[in-house]
């Protein structure tokens, strides 16, 4: 086994392109879903400018159906995901008091086919047009859209899927098997629990996904009629795999937001999460409800009274343990000491927030009612109050909070305000009116609307409200930036934080804990603080540490399916068999080279211990 003397640091771009660790990735996840955000509000932008006028020209039905498309596939899958992958990097190995996931290698790889499945769908825009068939891809619009953009759409999805299913089944390993001593399942931080069920519902969600992206290809390209009802196909088909995934992708999204805003409650109310077992059961319950609610998006296709109430009833029911949570987040604050951070500022603006989209879901729940709303802006005004609303919120939350122990950094708390206000009241402006549009009649997805229809006004401020996101999020960049310049963070522990992330010093060593922590109880390191103890008790001796080797790997083998993909969206089998090969090489080459790590010796982490002491 090779030791800690024959290991080489890289360093500058090699190093970020061959990093393994988890901190590292999560950080890469950061970055590209921020990339992808922002690519995907410059899409949401257009939209808006395009909307807000009557009659308006600014862009095209074309070019707006597929702003349509690459916004609503862009925010879901390569902005909202990754960045909720990024904290899980962050955040969950630490909490459990790990030194990494138990996959490394693995970590990585997903990562990279993540990111290429997002370049890919993007380059649509210059390779022939963009998808235009909605985010949905429903058919028959997808299976007869002319051009390249729906096979974009297809592979850049199935690559990307990849990475994610894997990155969740990375999650499950890590968090059952990799625990502190004294972590049991009833003492792991809300956040981690909350990465647990997600990972569960990606393991189970995403194959059906790849199944019906399987089959859309093959109607695109061998004209197999799946969808086909002229050939004995059936478009419903896909509309039900399509949901089979689409609706425990929703709680995907918002389950680690969830854990996100219990964190944040918690730490700035100074007391601990009010029902931790009850949200503990809420959050699993929500995940396993979250299977059985996906037909509400087809109330209208005719399925009957009995298939539509059944669901109706599914999807009623979910709505009690998203409550239980909101009561417990409500009594957390009752009654604490609470310090209005940023990121207490966007946890208390997600709860009202929240509770709003919830509202609008229960209402569209019921089938004589969804009737009416189905297709409206009413349902864009829901969705986005629970992906923006929730999500988002949630994650900026996240952000503001878990930034010092990524980047060992602290954001300037003025600007963070700045950043809320603007964006949160945006966000209320931009999607309130769109509830009373829909009411009025207005359809979504139209490029257009015509002029004396009590259409203008409300149009009007929901644009505006756009503008105001946008600033926003310039804000929260400039305050990156500015973060960028300044030295370390004024302590390890900024927030007087309750969790095992915060017992660890800055900037945070490679191997996380030079000795794994011992747990004695739910928020241990708070444990450890009130009984007067500096850090955490050790569980075992100072020892060597072993860790994993860097690998290129994993982005040689990401190139390899992104260069097979692009051959198959034109038909050039050479170029697709070239891709292949590559990705086998490199799986290949993976299996045979004998890489067992590195050790950090034990002399050299009581070097950093004596350090970090001093």
């Amino acid at each position: 086994m090779s030791t800690h003397a024959s290991h080489t640091k890289r360093s500058g771009l090699m190093d970020w392109l061959t990093t393994v660790d988890h901190k590292k990735i999560g950080i890469l996840y950061l970055i590209a879903g921020g990339f992808f955000f922002i690519i995907g509000g410059i899409e949401a932008m257009l939209m808006r400018i395009q909307l807000i006028k009557p009659e308006n020209d600014f862009v095209a039905a074309e070019t707006f159906n597929q702003l349509l498309t690459m916004h609503g596939t862009t925010m879901i899958f390569f902005a909202a995901m990754p960045l909720i992958f990024a904290f899980m990097n962050a955040v969950v190995p630490l909490q459990i008091g790990a030194r990494d996931v138990a996959f490394p290698f693995v970590n990585a790889l997903g990562f990279w086919l993540f990111f290429f499945g997002g370049v890919l769908l993007n380059l649509s825009w210059l390779l022939g047009g963009a998808p235009d068939a909605g985010w949905t891809a429903y058919a028959p619009l997808s299976t007869t859209s002319g051009g390249p953009g729906v096979d974009f759409y297809v592979l850049g999805i199935q690559i990307s899927g990849i990475g994610t299913l894997i990155g969740g089944i990375n999650f499950l390993v890590t968090i059952i098997n990799m625990r502190a001593p004294g972590m049991t399942f009833m003492r792991m931080p809300l956040f981690t629990w909350t990465a647990f069920v997600t990972s569960g519902l990606i393991l189970f969600a995403f194959p059906p996904l790849t199944i019906g992206l399987f089959m859309l290809s093959f109607d695109r390209v061998f004209d197999a009629n799946f969808f086909n009802p002229d050939n004995g196909g059936n478009i419903l088909i896909w509309e039900h795999i399509f949901w089979i995934f689409g609706h425990p992708e929703v709680y995907i999204l918002i389950l680690p937001s969830f854990g996100a805003i219990s964190e944040v409650v918690a730490t700035f109310s100074r007391k601990r999460l009010f029902g931790y077992s009850a949200m503990v059961f809420a959050t699993v319950l929500i995940g396993f409800l979250g299977f059985m609610v996906w037909v509400h998006h087809m109330f209208t296709v005719g399925l009957g009274p009995v298939a539509n109430s059944i669901f109706a009833v599914a999807t009623m029911a979910i709505a009690v343990p998203t409550g239980v949570k909101i009561f417990n987040w409500l009594f957390t604050m009752w009654g604490g000491r609470i310090v209005f951070s940023t990121a207490m500022l966007w946890a208390v603006g997600f709860i009202p927030t929240f509770v709003m989209g919830g509202v609008t879901g229960v209402m569209l729940a019921i089938p004589s009612a969804d009737y009416q709303f189905h297709d409206s802006y009413f349902v864009v005004a829901h969705f986005h109050y629970v992906i923006v609303g929730g999500v988002i919120l949630g994650l900026f939350a996240g952000l503001y909070y878990w930034y010092p122990r990524m980047f060992n950094r602290v954001l300037n708390e003025t600007l963070g305000k700045i950043h809320f206000w603007t964006f949160f009241i945006g966000f209320h402006l931009t999607f309130f009116p769109q509830h009373f549009l829909g009411l009025m009649g207005m359809p979504r997805r139209v490029f257009t609307y015509l002029s004396g229809q009590q259409l203008d006004q409300l149009n009007f401020i929901s644009s505006i409200g756009a503008f105001l996101m946008a600033i926003g999020t310039i804000v929260l960049f400039i305050n990156i930036i500015i973060s960028a310049s300044k030295k370390y963070a004024p302590s390890s522990d900024p927030w007087n934080g309750r969790t095992l992330e915060w017992a660890i010093p800055y900037p945070t060593p490679e191997y996380n804990f030079a000795q794994t922590p011992l747990v004695r109880g739910l928020d241990a390191y708070w444990i450890e603080k009130a009984a007067g103890n500096k850090g955490m008790t050790p569980a075992e001796p100072v020892g060597d540490i072993h860790m994993p080797n860097p690998s290129i790997l994993p982005l040689f083998m990401s190139i390899g399916l992104f260069i097979a993909a692009l051959g198959l969206i034109y038909n050039h089998m050479t170029v697709t068999i070239i891709g292949i090969v590559a990705t086998f090489i490199c799986m290949f080459l993976r299996s045979i080279i004998d890489d067992h790590g590195f050790h950090i010796h034990k002399e050299e982490v009581e070097a950093d211990l004596k350090g970090v002491k001093e």
